[in-house]
């Protein structure tokens, strides 16, 4: 008697590739069970986001505040990095589509990951203000023990703004929709309070970036962290395609990240970098 296993059948083929994000079958397209032919012209790019990866259509209000900060994270010019590879790819002779694709996997943990990373700081601070612990204190507790690994607060501050322009106008955003209950506010209350903190006895303030502010959003929203960084991803890719049509029609051929009448620095002997 054989002990080999029994080869698939069809249907073991079709649950392997079980989904309930679409339905596709010869004149069909379902997205979340809706037809297709309805979303078209009958839901925005944004609303259909939030459909595709909640199950149900956001109601208004939450499409809005979904929106501002997906527009928020759009460029930030070749200042960042995934700009600047975007744009020295697509010199490259591999199209954009290799552009993009290039540009989208420097977004990992330092670059682009810093709201994920806020959303799950933010998320332990409002857990502890949910059980009746002030939220100053909770705060505090939780910075304290996030700077213990890393000198960096994830969301705050930033490398080339004493203030993100981004700040206020997603954080008022933020406070409208708290004030007409489409989210609790427990994620911008966490923020505002470890922002607080950050000003505390400093002479220059360390107030909350757009990773910090989108994070809030996205937290306020129930979407799990991993997603800050996944819409981050699909809001950053709209400014790299930009950029990296651009410089297609700039005429470089191979550019590289400096211009060729500057050499890098040589370190001779150890190749140890230079402090900075």
């Amino acid at each position: 008697m054989s002990d080999s296993p029994m080869p698939p059948t069809v249907q073991d083929v079709a649950d392997w590739w079980a989904t309930a994000v679409s339905r596709v079958e010869p004149d069909v397209i379902e997205l979340r069970g809706r037809p297709v032919q309805e979303i078209i012209g009958g839901m925005s790019f944004v609303a259909v986001i939030w459909l595709l990866l909640r199950g149900e259509p956001p109601t208004p209000a939450q499409e809005k505040l979904l929106e501002v900060a997906l527009v928020s994270s759009v460029d930030h010019g070749p200042h960042a990095p995934s700009i600047a590879v975007a744009r020295i790819a697509a010199t490259c002779g591999i199209g954009l589509n290799n552009a993009v694709a290039s540009a989208v996997n420097t977004l990992g943990d330092v670059h682009g990951g810093a709201g994920e990373q806020c959303m799950r700081m933010l998320a332990e601070v409002a857990a502890r203000a949910e059980t009746g612990e002030p939220v100053e204190r909770a705060a505090s507790s939780v910075v304290a023990k996030w700077r213990a690994r890393s000198r960096y607060l994830p969301g705050y501050g930033h490398r080339f703004h004493t203030v993100d322009p981004r700040r206020d106008p997603l954080l008022r955003h933020v406070e409208e929709a708290v004030a007409d209950g489409t989210v609790a506010g427990g994620y911008l209350r966490a923020a505002v309070a470890v922002e607080q903190i950050l000003a505390t006895g400093r002479a220059r303030p360390v107030p909350i970036n757009v990773d910090g502010c989108t994070a809030v959003i996205y937290g306020e929203l129930g979407f799990a962290p991993p997603l800050a960084r996944g819409l981050f991803v699909l809001s950053r890719s709209v400014g790299i395609l930009a950029h990296a049509w651009e410089e297609t029609g700039q005429g470089r051929r191979n550019k590289g990240p400096i211009p060729p009448s500057i050499t890098p620095t040589y370190l001779p002997g150890s190749g140890h970098a230079l402090e900075t």
